[in-house]
């Protein structure tokens, strides 16, 4: 079992580039059962004026929770 704060510090990484997304911003849960249902990653500023667009990761794209770091595909959020 992991906490919220352990989860928080672990960091986001795409499997199928290996790219770093970055660490958990938020985390979205479904209060009547409990459970997760998506993880917020801030995504990269432009510029200072330009609007902050989170990335939302549904729990279903998360591929493993590791030690330290978290997989995920995104392909699936960019290309639907």
């Amino acid at each position: 079992m992991y906490s919220i704060n352990s989860l928080k510090k672990m960091e986001v990484v795409d499997v199928k580039i290996g790219c770093k997304l970055g660490f958990i911003k938020d985390l979205e849960i479904e209060c009547n059962s409990y459970k997760i249902i998506s993880i917020v990653v801030p995504s990269e500023k432009v510029s200072f004026f330009s609007k902050n667009n989170d990335i939302k990761i549904p729990w279903k794209n998360i591929i493993r929770v590791g030690v330290d770091v978290i997989l995920v595909n995104v392909d699936e959020l960019f290309n639907s």
